[in-house]
């Protein structure tokens, strides 16, 4: 940590908001003018977009995170948690992933800790639930994916075989739609590979409470999109919750009840709860209150945006939509990081600040290889697409909004290979106990038998068991 008596400005998050923040910050900064330390958990921004084509195997998962500290060269990274703040010492309390807890002066606040998975009391979510918000989860998703086609392949068990053939997705929004109809095209790829498993031995189902999918394009293309996805073998189900899923029954709304290894759910976000620790005016839905300047409201020295900030939308605002607050979307949080990062630096040196206002462009959305939609906003038209060329759209967007042009260049070289190269479809679903064939190796032999002494099946199940249960417990302390 610096020790420089410079005036420190913490960004507290290092996601999309956080990482543009402080890049802009550190560009328009004259030299040795202010410290810029980020803080967060993880070393790394994911571009979130991405996370369904990185499941499906279309993009290297590598290639979907970009490195904090070799973005921000000239910026303190520090990996750990802002557990409170304290607004009135102005100092925060950092909690490292090894060691103590140790608090840390700041002179301006960059609070960008985004959203976490919206989830509901259901019984067995948290058991059976799998997320779509980390590049972990999406490595996850795919790796068990692949390993359900290699058990009902290798099975004589119908039981065992339905459900591991069953997956249900709830959530019926851009990432509800994009990995259902991402991770339907991986399986019916892998499929030509099993001897005895076919697309039409597989069930996709799609869950949502709404009474459309992907809101974000407009009624007609979502009709579309749901038409598409039904056209593939995906059942869709509108108006209809999730009720429970112990042990992976899971029971539906509408009385529908099915087996499934295999639960996603993408059922919207909500702001991060760590926001209640930092003393800061929140929202009625727990956002951080903030003007038109991105300014948290009754402060002079914190400012917020993106996915835990509540934003009013000036441009809806101006043309006579009360109350309109920003979608917690790409597309403002990269508009709104720059804006910040500019009124970061008046307020640095005295200068007035610009209020942020953006007018929608419109939405586009991937539902699997060359399919997808798109609505582009010009003026007051609306201008839809749906097919191969919104997939086209879908990707040559998302893939110049990759931050740095060394991952833009990683991420089309990956889309260009896929042109001439089949999908890859090798699961590596030991990467989540990497240990446990060394472990099996290398454990002492039970006292009853000797050095020499075979361990016997039990003793190899205990072993594998207290792997798997480590691999649980950094999971869950992380």
């Amino acid at each position: 940590m610096s020790t420089t008596e410079r005036p420190r400005i913490l960004v507290v998050g290092g996601g999309y908001v956080g990482l543009y923040a402080a890049r802009r910050i550190l560009k328009k900064m004259r030299y040795g003018e202010a410290t810029v330390t980020v803080v967060d958990p993880r070393s790394y921004m994911t571009y979130q977009p991405f996370l369904p084509e990185a499941a499906a195997g279309n993009i290297s998962p590598r290639h979907v995170v970009v490195p904090l500290r070799r973005v921000l060269p000239k910026a303190e990274v520090l990996t750990g948690r802002v557990t409170t703040i304290d607004q009135d010492r102005k100092v925060a309390t950092v909690s490292p992933l090894v060691g103590e807890a140790y608090e840390l002066p700041f002179d301006y606040l960059v609070v960008a800790l985004g959203a976490v998975s919206r989830t509901f009391p259901i019984p067995g979510l948290a058991e059976q639930g799998i997320g779509m918000k980390g590049i972990e989860e999406a490595i996850g998703l795919r790796n068990h994916v692949l390993e359900q086609l290699d058990k009902a392949d290798s099975t004589t068990d119908e039981d065992v075989r339905r459900k591991a053939l069953t997956f249900v997705f709830v959530g019926g929004g851009f990432a509800g739609a994009e990995t259902v109809g991402e991770i339907e095209d991986l399986a019916r790829d892998a499929a030509k590979y099993y001897t005895s498993v076919k697309r039409e031995d597989m069930r996709f189902l799609l869950v949502d409470v709404a009474d459309k999918i992907l809101p974000e394009v407009g009624p007609k293309l979502g009709t579309w999109g749901k038409e598409h996805l039904e056209s593939r073998g995906v059942e869709v189900y509108l108006k209809t919750g999730m009720d429970s899923c112990v042990d992976g029954r899971v029971v539906l709304g509408n009385g529908l009840e099915v087996d499934s290894h295999t639960i996603v759910w993408t059922a919207g976000v909500k702001p991060n709860p760590a926001l209640a620790r930092y003393g800061l005016p929140l929202g009625p839905r727990g956002h951080v209150d903030t003007d038109a300047k991105l300014q948290v409201r009754g402060t002079g020295h914190v400012w917020a945006a993106g996915d835990n900030a509540q934003v009013p939308d000036m441009a809806a605002r101006r043309a006579g939509v009360e109350n309109a607050w920003c979608p917690p979307n790409a597309q403002h949080a990269l508009r709104q990081s720059k804006v910040l990062g500019d009124n970061v630096i008046s307020a640095l040196r005295g200068f007035p600040q610009q209020e942020y206002s953006h007018a929608n462009k419109g939405a586009v959305a991937g539902l699997g290889m060359h399919k997808g939609v798109a609505m582009i906003v010009v003026g007051k038209l609306k201008i839809k697409f749906r097919g191969r060329l919104a997939w086209y759209m879908h990707r040559g967007y998302h893939g110049m909004a990759m931050p740095t042009w060394n991952r833009k260049i990683r991420v089309f070289a990956d889309w260009t290979l896929s042109a001439f190269l089949k999908r890859e479809v090798v699961s590596l679903g030991a990467m989540e106990t990497p240990r446990e064939e060394f472990y099996e190796a290398a454990k002492p032999a039970p006292a009853h038998q000797g050095a020499a002494g075979p361990a016997s099946a039990s003793d190899d199940r205990s072993g594998s068991e207290q792997v798997k249960a480590e691999a649980g417990a950094r999971v869950r302390a992380s």
